[in-house]
């Protein structure tokens, strides 16, 4: 329900630092200056709706996305859901489901080191895998290296 054009667009989430989350989105394009957009999201199907605690705002003062912090991964599908508000109108919601894990942005390598010999002309280069809260294998992570001759 609601008139064609009001729901979000380009509804995004990224999980970084391993456990916060940022999601944003547009304002609908036919969406009025006093249309106002909440967020509910649940982790899991066992979990009720929980709105939003930490807005991101526009300059007219709409919500265009949340702050979440404390997120944990899992291998969790979360269900979102924006719907909106405007006296006198219906405003579209919008759905969508995510595979947390596929939208974490992962963290550099830790305590990188490089040791050199300058007689063998040899590097040794280690470093520790990113934290992460849903690789359990480190094996899993691929790396790869670039080497500039300065």
């Amino acid at each position: 329900a609601g008139m064609n054009g009001t729901a979000i667009e380009n509804f995004v989430c990224v999980i970084y630092n391993v456990s916060f989350m940022n999601c944003t989105w547009h304002v609908g394009r036919t969406a009025s200056g006093d249309t106002q957009y909440f967020l509910y999201w649940k982790a899991s199907r066992k979990e009720d709706l929980t709105e939003c605690q930490n807005y991101i705002k526009d300059n007219c003062g709409r919500h265009t996305g949340c702050r979440f912090q404390n997120v944990t991964i899992e291998n969790k599908k979360a269900y979102f859901l924006v719907n909106g508000s405007r006296s006198g109108q219906n405003i579209q919601s919008h759905e969508k489901m995510i595979m947390l894990y596929e939208i974490e942005k992962l963290t550099p390598p830790l305590n990188v080191t490089v040791n050199c010999r300058e007689a063998s002309h040899v590097c040794e280069i280690s470093w520790q895998p990113p934290r992460t809260s849903h690789v359990k294998n480190h094996a899993c992570f691929k790396y790869e290296i670039v080497i500039e001759d300065k």
